[in-house]
């Protein structure tokens, strides 16, 4: 026994009071230790097994314990001697012992799970001796590997024995006592007692089995199975120690070896960390994360080192006069001191139990060492600002992510309340998924630490927890800093993140959030890219024209859309595509309307015409609201897809009119093939979906040129009229699938040609030229357009050709003779009149009812009758040779206003007269021939 009167050294560590000291009482003597350690004096060793703990005296016996440390079964393990080492495993007990009738010691194997019905005592399965040479050894340490492969014993004159296969040999069901494999003798150094044995055994790391002999000079390394096992020993450190000083970590991975002057951590490469504790140490023990070091007794002092040893000198009168250990409890990882205390009369023996340390002191006091609650360790450390402390402490005791991230968040407040956001930060983080965002963001918010938010925002959408409110605000961090670098990492990320049921995959952030704040910031490239990026068709035409105004973007982005979806948009955004690029716009329009294939973007690379068209803005739009309104965009598209249309496919793309100035005007290459009509005569139709051209009528509004170009290629592309060929084709309607939809096709017909005549005859420099495509327009016979409708607008727009050509093709020649009268009486110097006069003499011989009208107005005016007297004449005797009128109504007519003269009828009455007469004098002859005469004469 040690009477040093410093006893050991004061650590350097840390230390805190993470256990509470405990007597243990027996259950039926509450003022006494269990009834067993009544003699410890005669205990030689114990563990804790699996059934409880176990307990060896010197007098061979073993006794098991239960929970309250009563025994609940005992038996002679070695008769007539003495036990000096047990190991379990499994329910397998190996016990080494001296007995009188063997000199070597004597190893046994015993089954605590299964009992002798006639002792009770467990099944005792081998008995052998352990022999190295002739003469006898005391044991020193043993191991027993965790599958029971491997038991090693190490003996007092430095030899180390190694049965492999141990539990082959204990389960081959042989029931020869001695039936155990052979050692092999794996170390020897006469020099070098034994003084620590332990089994690395297979992880991640390596899947062999590694034996670590610890002598009292050096550390050395077996390898006990894999490739390259049962060589030489080698040597890994030069550092041993005495008996019971070294012990494997709880990993099962290190040799610990504890020396006065520092514990040495060493693996199978080598010596790995140091920690510097000096003094005396007796034993060490591992307890879980713990290393347990018992120091030697030793006579207490005011002056020692350590202050555990001073505060006892202090306390109690009398420890001047008796030997006190001192325990210490280390937890290597986080290196600090978790319990220092000293206990007189010196340590027996540490064994672990129920998670709990005991100690077994001299006197038989038995004394537990119980771990406070982690809450309360952590307390105590929240309340020492020890927060990195607190951290690791949570790693080694396992706890979970919530109450990690709560050491995080307490730890992230602290920092926060000494002014280091860096650092606060860096801890909230940590708690992304524990803490509420808003705990946070608040916090810094009204720091103004937009950094630091930003970081938090950040991890936060890498996390995939971020709510569009969460995206709102970090891209306003972003604007708010211009930090467009950032804001382009953001939203150009590629990572994604796995939904909860792992089969599609979803970006880190809300895409209608970011897409709405970039345009709100004016971010418009960072919205068009996302929007694009993640086919937002509608949302990327929004910023591409109603925000930053690229229309040609927009454009070449509606071509690659295709039919359908080009369709909806642009009868939302076509008037200002074409307020913009009428001529691209107009193509395309074109070919969503006649197309058979998929849209082409050729186009695109054509650069356009700079020159836009300005106009008055003409009523040409007065049709539609009688006939069909414009479609909102909500509704476009599920309007126009019901539409179908019969076209005649053709080899060719059809030569527009060279009488139309915008066609003059345009350079652009040939339009892709589409179905158009090429040869007279009808071709077999193919029945396609095509949206009505009425949809977008609305947005040619002060775009006249453009609007005429649209209508006259959908005319000639889809159904093959065109008014330079107004005899053409007549339209088809082979194909179509129903009635309702020949009626919407006839519907499309009829608005585009009253829509092309109103634009026709709207007021323009080149009236020329349109006035004519509106003759033939109106002379066709084949294209569809509403008679009623060009009268109507011949007559608004003072259209004197086309007005008379549609009153002649409605037999309508009343109308056209009383048009000229009244022109003649709104202007005598017009020459109407004489259009009434040629007008007469067309219509005249197949309606002679015009010649009482012409002559009542011919004879309506001095004026008239002065220009038109001998066109008087004629009448007068055209009527009455084709005896139109009776002479007595022709006179009434002539005289109703006393304009025409007893001259200008003389010559016609006198023949009248002279006719009379001589009908009067036919008749008088008659009535005198004889009645047989008469029969003759009739």
């Amino acid at each position: 026994m040690s009477n040093q009167a410093s006893g050991p050294a004061a650590s350097a560590w840390r230390q805190f009071t993470f256990f509470d000291s405990v007597p243990v009482k027996d259950v039926h003597d509450l003022a006494s230790s269990p009834e067993i350690f009544k003699k410890t004096p005669e205990f030689s060793c114990v563990i804790s097994t699996s059934l409880g703990p176990l307990i060896a005296d010197i007098h061979g016996s073993i006794y098991l314990l239960n929970d309250e440390f009563e025994t609940v079964r005992s038996w002679i393990a070695h008769s007539g001697g003495r036990v000096t080492h047990m190991v379990e495993r499994n329910g397998m007990l190996i016990t080494l012992g001296e007995e009188d009738t063997v000199k070597h010691p004597f190893l046994k194997i015993w089954d605590l799970q299964t009992t002798e019905k006639k002792t009770g005592a467990p099944v005792l399965l081998r008995s052998a001796k352990v022999q190295s040479g002739n003469r006898p050894h005391p044991v020193s340490t043993i191991v027993l590997s965790a599958t029971l492969s491997y038991l090693a014993i190490g003996l007092a004159d430095g030899t180390v024995l190694l049965y492999r296969h141990l539990d082959q040999s204990i389960f081959s069901g042989s029931t020869s006592l001695t039936a155990l494999p052979k050692p092999r003798v794996v170390f020897e150094s006469p020099n070098e007692p034994i003084t620590g044995l332990g089994f690395k055994e297979p992880s991640e790391d390596g899947p062999n089995i590694y034996l670590f002999i610890v002598t009292i000079s050096r550390v050395l390394v077996y390898q006990a199975s894999g490739k390259g096992s049962g060589g030489t020993p080698s040597a890994v450190d030069e550092v041993g120690c005495g008996l019971w000083c070294a012990t494997m970590d709880w990993h099962a991975r290190d040799m610990v070896v504890a020396r006065d002057e520092a514990i040495y951590i060493c693996g199978t490469e080598g010596r790995g960390a140091c920690y510097a504790y000096e003094g005396h140490k007796s034993s060490v023990h591992t307890h879980l994360n713990y290393l347990v070091i018992i120091s030697p007794p030793f006579t207490p002092s005011p002056s020692a080192a350590s202050a555990t040893v001073r505060n006892l000198f202090v306390k109690s009168a009398d420890a001047a006069n008796a030997d006190v250990s001192k325990v210490v409890v280390f937890d290597l990882e986080n290196k600090f001191v978790a319990y220092s205390g000293t206990f007189k009369e010196g340590i027996r023996d540490v064994f672990s139990a129920g998670g709990q340390i005991y100690l077994i002191s001299n006197d038989g006091e038995l004394t537990c060492l119980k771990e406070k609650p982690t809450s309360a360790k952590l307390d105590l450390l929240y309340r020492k600002s020890l927060y990195l402390l607190a951290l690791n402490l949570a790693k080694t005791q396992r706890l979970d992510e919530a109450n990690v991230a709560d050491i995080h968040r307490q730890y992230g407040d602290h920092l926060y309340s000494k002014g280091d956001y860096d650092g606060s930060m860096q801890q909230f983080v940590q708690t992304i998924g524990h803490v509420q965002p808003s705990y946070v963001i608040r916090k810094f918010l009204d720091a103004q630490r937009i950094h630091n938010l930003v970081t938090y925002l950040q991890e936060l959408h890498n996390l995939g927890l971020a709510n569009s409110d969460h995206t709102t605000l970090l891209l306003n961090t972003y604007t708010k800093l211009k930090d467009v670098s950032r804001l382009d990492s953001f939203i150009r990320t590629e990572s994604r993140r796995s939904s909860a049921d792992g089969d599609t995959d979803e970006l880190p952030f809300d895409l209608e959030t970011a897409i709405r704040v970039c345009r709100q910031a004016g971010y418009f490239e960072h919205a068009s890219y996302l929007a694009k990026k993640y086919d937002r068709h509608e949302e990327y035409l929004q910023i591409q024209i109603e925000d930053a105004g690229n229309y040609k973007d927009a454009l070449t982005y509606l071509r690659r859309l295709g039919v359908e979806a080009a369709e909806a948009n642009l009868a939302r955004y076509g008037r200002a595509l074409l307020s913009n690029l009428p001529e691209e716009t107009t193509e395309l329009l074109i070919d969503i309307c006649t197309s058979l294939t998929p849209l082409t973007i050729d186009r695109e690379e054509r650069q356009p015409s700079p020159s836009r068209q300005a106009s008055a803005g003409p009523s040409y739009l007065s049709y539609l609201a009688l006939k069909s309104p414009v479609p909102s965009s909500d509704t476009a598209q599920a309007s126009s897809a019901s539409t179908t249309a019969t076209v005649r496919p053709a080899d060719r793309a059809p030569q527009r009119d060279a009488s139309s100035t915008y066609d003059a005007s345009r350079t652009s290459t040939p339009p892709p093939r589409t179905a158009t009509p090429t040869q007279a005569g009808p071709i077999r139709a193919r029945v396609v979906k095509r949206p009505s051209p009425r949809l977008y009528f609305a947005h040619f509004i002060d775009h006249r040129e453009p609007f005429m170009h649209f209508l006259e290629i959908v005319a000639l592309r889809r159904w093959g009229q065109s008014v330079s060929d107004a005899n053409g084709n007549p339209f088809i309607s082979v194909g179509l699938e129903s009635p309702s939809d020949l009626q919407a096709e006839e519907q499309d017909q009829a608005a585009v040609w009253n829509t092309l005549l109103e634009l026709y005859l709207s007021p323009s420099k080149d009236s020329s030229d349109l006035t004519g495509k509106a003759m033939r327009l109106l002379k066709s016979s084949n294209l569809p357009y509403d008679p009623t409708h060009a009268l109507i607008l011949c007559s608004t727009r003072a259209f004197t050709p086309g007005l008379v050509l549609l009153w002649e093709k409605r037999g309508m020649y009343e109308d056209v003779l009383r048009f000229w009268m009244d022109k003649e009486k709104e202007d005598p110097s017009s020459g109407a009149s004489q259009e009434v006069i040629r007008c007469l003499e067309r219509y005249g011989s197949a309606h002679a009812h015009l010649y009482p009208l012409v002559l009542r107005f011919l004879t309506s005016s001095s004026e008239l009758l002065s220009k038109h007297t001998g066109d008087v004449g004629r009448i007068l005797e055209h009527i009455n040779e084709e005896k139109i009128m009776p002479p007595l109504s022709v006179v009434q007519v002539l005289s109703r206003n006393g304009i025409a003269s007893v001259g200008l009828m003389k010559q016609w009455l006198t023949n009248r007269i002279k006719e009379t007469r001589q009908e009067v004098d036919t008749v008088r002859r008659l009535f005198a021939v004889p009645p047989s005469s008469l029969t003759f004469y009739f």
